[in-house]
């Protein structure tokens, strides 16, 4: 009886141990798994920032052109904006678009509320708020509030950018779904917004305007709304480092003002240091 119960132990002893040895190889391929999928994932996104890069003229980085009559872009199909006829840059949009259906997946629904923005509608924008046409922040009349030009440039320039400098011109950068940080702040807002923040850069997207501080001391206030296609957005970004200087900046009302700002430097390049990745192996 004595050596039954010690081989009973024995068998029991052996089985566990053999269940340890599984169940450890099993938490083994899972990790493997998860890291080869990560793998993955950062090889794909290499692949996008490795596009061809595309010779953009001055002109082009400044808005100066006709969206509607670009071959580079496409309209919005009213399925994924608020309706209004708007255009993208063809690998912006496809991207777009494969995040929209991944986030309705998620029960999430993404909205374009505002796209391609050249320089002309750029400009009625800038000058509706720079003669009080359009009121800014809580309802002023810029140009009664602000009578000093660079104190008026700045206020505007809280969140509209100066015609020749803003990243609506691109065909890269979305408005989605609110235009208020407190709309993201809470409720499906606030699901929409960590959706974003969390799914966003695996098409290729990301948020310009984040709060600003010691890491991004410049520029625009934050812009939960606003998101940024960065394969193409980054080749534009260098383009503006180089090439585009404040006193090319002008055809508008306050535009003098840009020089005396560093227009260039603040909010061209003011942005999320993460929207200004390189290509790297």
């Amino acid at each position: 009886m004595k050596n039954i119960f010690f081989l009973f132990l024995g068998i029991l002893f052996f089985s566990c141990n053999d269940f340890s040895q599984e169940n450890n190889s099993g938490e083994k391929i899972i990790l493997e798994e998860k890291n080869d999928t990560e793998k993955k994932e950062g090889k794909r996104l290499v692949a996008l920032l490795e596009e061809d890069k595309i010779d953009f003229s001055i002109d082009y980085l400044m808005g100066k052109f006709d969206p509607a009559k670009n071959t580079d872009f496409v309209s919005v199909d009213k399925k994924y904006s608020d309706g209004d006829p708007y255009f993208l840059r063809k690998e912006t949009y496809e991207s777009f678009k494969k995040m929209w259906s991944a986030a309705k997946a998620d029960g999430i629904d993404l909205k374009i509320i505002s796209a391609t923005r050249n320089f002309a509608r750029q400009k009625y924008i800038w000058e509706r708020k720079w003669t009080g046409a359009r009121k800014i922040e809580s309802g002023a009349d810029a140009s009664k509030k602000y009578p000093v030009t660079k104190d008026r440039a700045l206020a505007i320039l809280k969140y509209s950018s100066m015609p020749g400098t803003s990243r609506h011109h691109w065909g890269t950068d979305i408005d989605i779904n609110r235009l208020t940080n407190e709309y993201f702040a809470e409720g499906q807002g606030k699901k929409e917004y960590d959706w974003l923040v969390a799914n966003a850069a695996r098409f290729g997207f990301c948020q310009p305007y984040t709060p600003k501080g010691d890491e991004r001391p410049h520029g625009y206030n934050e812009e939960k709304w606003h998101w940024s296609y960065i394969p193409v957005a980054r080749q534009l970004t260098d383009k503006a480092a180089t090439e585009l200087k404040d006193e090319m900046i002008g055809g508008f009302k306050g535009a003098e003002t840009a020089l005396e700002i560093g227009v260039v430097e603040k909010y061209v390049l003011g942005i999320n240091e993460d929207c200004k990745m390189k290509n790297e192996e």
